[in-house]
């Protein structure tokens, strides 16, 4: 149950669950945990629950519309109907073992079991004019355009391809901007493999399948041979193919951004395979949108065992089939364990939120959690899109990390047995 006591002048609120974050992962293990009888309270940063879910808003092949603000709404809607207490425009100051929650306002909510479901954050790309006014990253965009319905730009350049990208190039179009093209970072020590044309041709072969028509399809498939791929990319327009109201440019980079004050326009380069630049053209604009990618939040999972997994966007946690970390009673559920779709987070929720129940000794038996697990890995064989390339391998190696773990730690305690 929940109550709120006070305890040296400060109001504690004691809870079966505390959730941090009230995205579509928060939102989906408070709704599955409140369900099953645990009194939940869920904490946000934002004045509404919803997390990205809130800017999100595409098509998605054979299912129709994804309109992330109505999710949002029937998650919050149904949490609340639950009982869980959603409090929003909190910031957590730090979260200790116990598990105790303590908020910028002077309040701190106890609970026995405690959910991180912090999400992600994007990553900069910096670019020469970067932080002029005119400048933000692609997730201010979307949610700018798809939440406050604010067009961010009329002529609007985007740098960096990656399905973010993609997709609010979409959107921006759609809301009736003129996108002059998607181009790739230049080459630095910030871009990486971004700046390369042929790690980019992969990518995209790899999502060849959410292709607008079967031409595009068969080409990407072709693309994903490698001696294939350079021949395209050889051949491949310098003016860039049209993609859904744009222009993907693989043969052109962002090299910088310009203006009086304000963004006026950009330079951009022809490149080579390589990526190494050439001729220089000047664009006019007045609005560029970066997306570097995502990375896993990971300020309140910092007593646990974390490693760096690039394949699943940089630092996680290792964690157990049921979402466990290494700090006993701690889950984590969402992008804060690897960059994914809402959807996936969706699931890890309701599994986190599933697995604290059965703990609590309000669901019986194991086909719960088993049907849960199996939503998770059926959430992530279906999803239309993939955020990062290579996020199988990933799991394999936090899932072996995980095994490594368990297997030293029973090593340990049967050395001390005989110690």
């Amino acid at each position: 149950m929940k109550s709120k006591v006070r305890t040296a002048g400060r109001a504690v609120m004691i809870s079966d669950v505390v959730v941090i974050g009230a995205g579509p992962a928060g939102l989906s293990a408070a709704i599955a945990a409140a369900e099953a009888g645990a009194s939940v309270v869920v904490i946000d940063e934002n004045p509404r629950a919803g997390g990205k879910l809130l800017g999100q808003l595409h098509e998605e092949p054979g299912t129709g519309w994804w309109i992330g603000a109505d999710i949002s709404k029937k998650l919050a809607e149904r949490a609340a109907d639950a009982g869980v207490r959603i409090l929003t425009n909190r910031q957590v100051w730090n979260l200790s073992p116990g598990w105790e929650v303590a908020l910028d306002n002077g309040e701190s909510v106890s609970a026995k079991y405690a959910v991180a479901a912090t999400g992600a954050a994007e990553r900069p790309l910096p670019i020469p004019g970067w932080s002029m006014p005119g400048v933000m990253a692609i997730g201010a965009a979307q949610t700018l355009t798809n939440y406050y319905r604010v067009r961010p730009g009329d002529r609007i350049a985007i740098v960096g391809i990656d399905p973010l990208s993609l997709t609010v190039a979409h959107e921006l179009s759609m809301a009736g901007a003129d996108v002059v093209g998607i181009y790739l970072p230049s080459k630095s020590v910030f871009t990486g493999s971004q700046a390369d044309p042929d790690r980019n041709l992969e990518y995209l072969a790899g999502m060849s399948e959410l292709a607008p028509n079967a031409f595009l399809r068969w080409g990407g498939r072709l693309a994903a041979n490698p001696t294939l791929r350079s021949l395209a990319l050889t051949f491949f327009p310098k003016s860039g193919i049209p993609l859904m109201g744009t222009r993907l440019n693989l043969r052109k980079s962002l090299i910088s951004i310009g203006g009086d004050g304000r963004v006026q326009h950009i330079e951009t380069a022809a490149i080579d395979k390589q990526g190494n630049p050439g001729k220089i053209q000047t664009v006019e604009v007045d609005c560029v949108c970066i997306s570097g990618g995502l990375y896993p939040v990971q300020e309140l999972t910092r007593d646990c065992e974390l490693v760096r997994i690039d394949q699943l966007g940089g630092t996680v946690p290792l964690y157990s089939q049921e979402l466990e970390t290494t700090q006993d009673n701690l889950f984590v559920a969402g992008n804060v364990t690897g960059i994914e779709g809402a959807k996936i987070a969706m699931a890890q929720g309701n599994l986190a939120g599933t697995v604290i129940a059965s703990r609590l000794g309000l669901i019986q038996g194991k086909k719960a959690i088993d049907q849960a697990a199996e939503a998770v890995r059926s959430a992530r064989k279906s999803s239309a899109i993939t955020f990062m390339p290579d996020i199988e391998e990933g799991r394999r190696i936090a899932d072996d990390l995980w095994l490594k773990r368990g297997s030293e730690n029973l090593l340990t305690q049967k050395d001390e047995s005989y110690a």
